[in-house]
């Protein structure tokens, strides 16, 4: 498909998106707060497309995301905010300004120089600090994810991961200190540590701490479904076997 004919899609969708925005009651009544979880719900949707590399799935989804960037395009527009024309500008003159190894003489050896400059470059433009662009509702294990990222530009990072792994060996064992003491305001922020650290450490590995966890949650969702049906069939109830027995049947469902 040549870039003409991607222009021309575009354009078509903004069309659909003004008229809907026009005739359509439920169109015409969103406003951007209404949008919000839907907005969350699509970006989800994604988001388990990705994971599960359903290519298909990822095309729909990313229709759908772009629909509703035109709409809150419209929407800006029709408030005098900014208009599609506007966002569309920005992210391009961000682009170019963040890339000065592109678009400029600047040199650069590997990737981490290139996250190095590009958030000096964010503190250039205002931002007060490294963190400043770390959204206050991102999920809590990407944040940590995210902050960890950010700060490493700075050079706040660990040599190596067995420097990591003794971090959560340390940060377990004040865990199991406050467990002891039964506090449990302590164990709260104790745990927390345990986890920040965990986060850090896939870090190190290279692994994706929420796509690991989400994925671990797909394969438990899918093995309880197939104890439940075994269950089922067998005519069991399974809230009444012994934990024994749901034992054993979880571990013969691992082999399916």
């Amino acid at each position: 498909m040549s870039q003409n004919q991607v222009a021309e899609s575009f354009l078509e969708l903004v069309e659909i998106m003004d008229t809907l925005r026009e005739k359509c009651p439920w169109d015409k009544k969103q406003t951007i707060q209404s949008l919000r979880s839907n907005t969350i719900e699509e970006l989800y949707e994604l988001i388990d497309a990705i994971i599960d590399e359903d290519w298909e799935g990822i095309k729909e989804e990313l229709g759908d995301i772009l629909l509703h960037v035109l709409f809150y395009a419209k929407i800006g527009t029709e408030q005098g905010h900014f208009t599609l024309q506007d966002s569309i500008e920005a992210i391009s003159k961000k682009l170019i300004h963040r890339h000065p190894h592109i678009y400029g003489d600047v040199k650069v050896a590997d990737e981490e120089e290139v996250k190095r400059n590009w958030e000096q470059l964010k503190l250039q433009e205002g931002k007060t600090s490294l963190l400043a662009g770390v959204p206050n509702s991102l999920p809590a294990m990407v944040k940590a994810f995210r902050i960890q990222q950010k700060v490493k530009q700075v050079g706040f990072e660990w040599e190596n991961k067995e420097q990591v792994w003794e971090k959560v060996e340390e940060e377990i064992g004040e865990l199991k200190v406050e467990i002891e003491a039964n506090d449990q305001e302590k164990m709260e922020a104790e745990f927390g540590d345990v986890l920040f650290s965990m986060i850090n450490y896939a870090r190190f590995l290279n692994i994706d701490p929420e796509s690991a966890l989400e994925k671990t949650n797909k394969k438990f969702k899918h093995r309880f479904e197939l104890m439940e049906a075994y269950a089922k069939e067998n005519g069991l109830d399974l809230a009444q076997l012994s934990l024994a027995e749901k034992e054993a049947i979880w571990q013969s469902m691992k082999t399916k």
